[in-house]
């Protein structure tokens, strides 16, 4: 399957790479883009990411990128609850591999929380993301169950996490695999930025995005939430 054979919805532009190095410095030139035009229209720009291992040589590529950091800032659509020493923090990837050089003057708001529970964790963290100013980009990533961000299908939280009136950015979630306590933003927040990106890799999750596209059951696929104009999908094999 070629994702140029996709049904895509009118709007959303499909972007294919001969390889994975390739889509790393596509995406973090057209991010890097973005995040000038932000700085340049209103001061500041704001970049959400998610983690997992596949971004890594995206923020790799991004940390190179000449921009002025210090008018960056930069968060997370999910983060494992564990601490940020932790193997499978997000915020300690965001460190070690974007947060670098030049781009460690960016300004980075966590989701991470230490707290008594994951309840109390999504509390604090809700928090924060107050200081959050408007999301320029936002860079997700999906599983091959259709997840997206930490919004897992038949999670508890999820349908909560779904409305798009949600008064919540976070909301605690709860994963298939280890770590399981997760906490992500939500629907509500997500849906703001003003510029979504998906990247995938691979011929599995070209399927699954070719599942996602088939039906309209948010709640069994996450990801469909954001198949929609304005979206650009970044894809290789």
């Amino acid at each position: 399957m070629a994702i140029s054979k996709l049904d895509l919805p009118i709007g959303v532009v499909a972007r294919s790479h001969s390889d994975a190095k390739h889509l790393a410095q596509d995406l973090a030139n057209a991010v890097a883009t973005t995040l000038r035009a932000a700085i340049d229209s209103h001061g500041v720009a704001t970049l959400v990411v998610s983690g997992g291992r596949s971004p890594v040589a995206f923020f790799e590529c991004l940390a190179k990128q000449e921009l002025p950091w210090a008018q960056v800032v930069i968060s997370l659509a999910d983060e494992r609850w564990v601490p940020v020493s932790h193997a499978d923090s997000n915020e300690g990837l965001v460190r070690r591999h974007l947060l670098r050089g030049p781009a460690a003057a960016a300004r980075f708001i966590g989701l991470y929380q230490a707290a008594e529970s994951l309840e109390k964790a999504a509390l604090l963290a809700n928090q924060a993301l107050a200081e959050l100013p408007p999301i320029d980009v936002l860079v997700l990533g999906m599983g091959d169950d259709g997840h997206t961000a930490s919004l897992f299908p038949q999670s508890p939280n999820l349908h909560e996490a779904l409305r798009v009136d949600c008064p919540q950015r976070c909301l605690p979630m709860q994963a298939p695999s280890v770590p399981r306590q997760r906490l992500s933003m939500t629907l509500s927040l997500l849906a703001t930025a003003r510029l979504p990106l998906l990247a995938i890799q691979g011929s599995s999750k070209l399927q699954t995005l070719s599942q996602a596209l088939a039906c309209e059951d948010v709640a069994s696929m996450p990801i469909r939430a954001f198949l929609r104009s304005p979206l650009e999908i970044y894809w290789c094999p």
